[in-house]
């Protein structure tokens, strides 16, 4: 069951056209935009937009989109 999931998710990551990655990298670094609004426009979950970001960004620059989402995080509790 757990090896479905896995291909489910990669399939739907593998799926996505490079204007759908544009967007959604951009959306996720976008301070106003929450994990909640990219899953309902393009169905992926939080951990999915996490591992999409990681494979997208250089390390630093995910470190810090990291570190600023968990400090909003913090402050609101809608924030991503």
């Amino acid at each position: 069951m757990a090896e479905i999931l896995k291909i489910s998710k990669k399939n739907i990551i593998q799926s996505l056209s490079q204007a759908e990655l544009s967007a959604i990298i951009e959306m996720a670094l976008c301070d106003k935009t929450s994990f909640s609004e990219i899953h309902k426009q393009y169905g992926l979950k939080e951990d999915q937009i996490k591992e999409l970001m990681r494979k997208n960004l250089k390390t630093g620059s995910y470190r810090a989109w990291r570190k600023r989402v968990k400090t909003f995080s913090n402050r609101r509790e809608f924030y991503k």
